[in-house]
């Protein structure tokens, strides 16, 4: 019987660029809630903007936020991941310096912010809605800081992941988090991290978690847990990584509820 559910936003719940949820997800979190399956919401969003979106039923359900840094169930903070202050420094200042790139620098509640267009100010701002704190100096970046993401708007091409990596990639992770985003963080930082630790407060075995993901931040996630999901859209290496395949996440939780968490009758 299933336990738990884990899931990305960006490209797996969220799909088409979209920035709200469908509303049809959150009467299924209750539901499964009601059958004592916790929803877990996974994502290299952070905390803040997670809460928002899930505004009608935060209180039911879990978060791993910042792609494995931070874990936080009704306000209560499992744990929280943070780099080497000086290694934050290298990182945004490189982005910085690259033509066409701005960064982010996670914190608990928001993230530092230094935009060289209106276009990265009014996406962090307006459409991706963050809590952000802008800054003009680099100094400025005081608190702990758990993921730094370059954002490039024309999307991440293979010379600049090949860049990014050959850059940090001996100091931490360095991963591709969607179209436009990739992520740097620790090396013992990702989703499956966050997954385990509800594994171990809740006394949840693997076989009884399911999982559901698209891209290569989620691969850690989707290769912890027997019932894993890519999505139909994913590439090629996410979907080798996973167990099984789907349209939407919201098919497959409607079949587990109608099988009442019964895994074998949602995969026959």
């Amino acid at each position: 019987m299933i336990k738990l559910v884990a899931s990305d936003l960006d490209g797996t719940l969220l799909l088409n660029g979209a920035q709200s949820l469908p509303e049809e997800l959150f009467p299924l979190i209750k539901e499964l809630k009601e059958l004592g399956i916790l929803f877990v919401a996974a994502s290299g969003r952070q905390y803040a903007n997670m809460k928002r979106m899930f505004a009608p039923v935060v209180d039911d359900m879990a978060f791993i936020a910042e792609n494995g840094g931070l874990a936080i169930q009704n306000e209560k903070v499992l744990y929280q991941d943070s780099f080497p202050k000086e290694l934050v420094r290298e990182i945004v200042e490189a982005i910085y310096d690259k033509k066409d790139a701005d960064f982010t620098c996670s914190t608990k509640d928001f993230y530092y912010i230094r935009p060289k267009t209106e276009h990265y100010r009014d996406l962090m701002l307006n459409v991706v809605k963050n809590n952000c704190k802008e800054i003009d100096s680099f100094d400025e970046i005081t608190e702990p800081c758990m993921k730094v993401a370059v954002y490039e708007r024309e999307g991440i091409q293979e010379d600049s992941i090949r860049y990014w990596k050959e850059r940090f990639g001996d100091r931490c992770t360095v991963v591709t988090s969607g179209f436009a985003w990739v992520d740097f963080i620790p090396f013992e930082t990702n989703k499956a991290k966050g997954l385990r630790e509800y594994q171990k407060l809740l006394g949840i075995r693997p076989e009884e978690c399911i999982v559901f993901g698209d891209e290569y931040n989620d691969i850690a996630m989707l290769e912890s847990v027997p019932y894993s999901f890519a999505m139909a859209h994913a590439k090629p290496g996410v979907k080798k990584a996973a167990s099984y395949q789907t349209e939407r996440v919201e098919y497959i939780l409607k079949k587990l509820i109608r099988a009442g968490g019964n895994i074998e009758e949602v995969i026959k």
